[in-house]
């Protein structure tokens, strides 16, 4: 029986395991003392971009209505659904199901689905999860929620959290099955091994890891991914200092390719500014496959525009500065990208993968409400990027795009 279903069958298990009519009052009691969460957001989305697809635009609504009962012997349960859909009749988008081909991709099918249901066991060490769940590890780099999309990817599995300390945890979690951003009938049945331990020290938190990933539905898919995590903050001549370190090695069985990730993140604030700057390398083995996070928050990374979000077999380099400040009461924020391939090969005279602007505003109002408006404009270098189809490479250059979000959201 696949886990999607598991956690309804465990709640229905545990009331009707309940002897006593204290223990069945009990699980009533955590029903009843349950709470109710309801949570939308209207956004509008714009793509133009340099190639022959046509520009798109959609007005999309997400809704997504939650019960999360009480905690009962150690025990409770949750369960959600999402809607998406696009409204007014503001709709001309490649969706990525088939609907208008022949436009730019906005990547919010309309949808509605089951989007968590859990049973959790909790004490003070052991933290216990087991059906379909929202999952996050570190920054979102290998392991995310991708909650910017309208449709938030999803994982059926286990997740198996132990904290012998306060200062130590190890994290073990078992997938199979991804429930991505595509809607249901692109959700992929996989198995799925991932590992993180993690250490608080004075100076920050040393995170190792292993992430063995297993796509059923594509044969010799095996992605492995090793690595090591450092980030924390602490005051350098009384100005704040934040950092993140890392570095990983992946073995992807499905092209042969043995590749590195390394970043390094510094950060500051003066004046009421936050300032990062950044270095980001999705490796390259000679071409043959660039550096892989299948499973990660990807819009957060290499851009806004969504330019490279499958790595490139060139693989690829980001330098970024990342600036924030407080205005009118909301977050203002500017980031600049500079990108280069990781790899040159015969024929591309150029590692120049081009550059990208983004800018964005979003303030809450109260408690329930809050709003938003962001830009994005990616230029293009000379760089051309390979493509394979059919057993056939070609080599392509990117294009200009520019992107738009304007959005509403409340929640209860």
């Amino acid at each position: 029986m696949k886990l999607r279903y598991l956690a309804g069958f465990t709640m229905m298990a545990l009331a009707a395991g309940s002897a006593s009519a204290a223990e069945a009052n009990s699980v009533a009691e955590a029903v009843k003392q349950g709470t109710v969460k309801v949570d939308a957001r209207l956004r509008y989305e714009m793509v133009d971009q340099d190639d022959a697809a046509k520009d798109a635009d959609a007005l999309t609504l997400r809704t997504r209505l939650t019960f999360e009962t009480a905690q009962v012997n150690g025990f409770s349960g949750l369960i959600e659904f999402e809607d998406s859909r696009d409204v007014f009749g503001v709709n001309d988008y490649n969706d990525t199901n088939g609907k208008n081909s022949d436009h730019a991709k906005i990547v919010d099918p309309n949808t509605t689905e089951l989007d968590q249901a859990f049973i959790r066991y909790q004490n003070d060490m052991v933290k216990a999860t087991v059906g379909r769940q929202v999952i996050t590890m570190d920054n979102h780099r290998f392991v995310g929620h991708v909650g910017w999309r309208q449709d938030r990817q999803t994982f059926d599995g286990v997740n198996l959290i132990h904290t012998p300390t306060k200062d130590l945890s190890l994290q073990y979690v078992y997938i199979n099955q991804r429930n991505r951003i595509f809607g249901e009938e692109k959700d992929v049945d996989s198995e799925d091994h991932l590992v993180n331990l993690g250490w608080k020290t004075g100076l920050g938190k040393l995170t190792a890891y292993a992430y063995l990933l297993d796509n059923d539905q594509v044969d010799n898919d095996n992605l492995d991914t090793y690595g090591v995590r450092f980030a924390g903050k602490t005051k350098a001549a009384d100005m704040p200092l934040n950092y993140q370190f890392e570095y990983a090695m992946q073995e992807n069985e499905a092209n042969d390719a043995d590749t590195n990730y390394y970043l390094a993140e510094v950060g500051t604030a003066f004046m009421g500014v936050n300032a990062k700057l950044g270095y980001e390398v999705l490796g390259s083995d000679d071409g043959k496959g660039g550096f892989a996070t299948p499973l990660a928050t990807l819009h957060k990374f290499n851009g806004w525009a969504d330019q490279f979000l499958g790595t490139p077999t060139e693989g690829l380099q980001d330098m970024y500065i990342n600036l924030s400040t407080k205005v009118l009461g909301g977050k203002f924020a500017v980031v600049y990208h500079d990108f280069t391939t990781d790899h040159e090969f015969a024929g591309n005279t150029s590692d120049d993968a081009g550059s990208e602007f983004d800018v964005a505003f979003s303030k809450k109002f109260g408690k329930n409400y809050n709003a938003g408006i962001k830009y994005a404009a990616f230029s293009a270098g000379d760089a051309k990027f390979q493509k394979v189809a059919n057993g056939v490479a070609t080599y392509k250059a990117k294009v200009d795009a520019d992107k738009v979000w304007i959005w509403v959201g409340a929640s209860f």
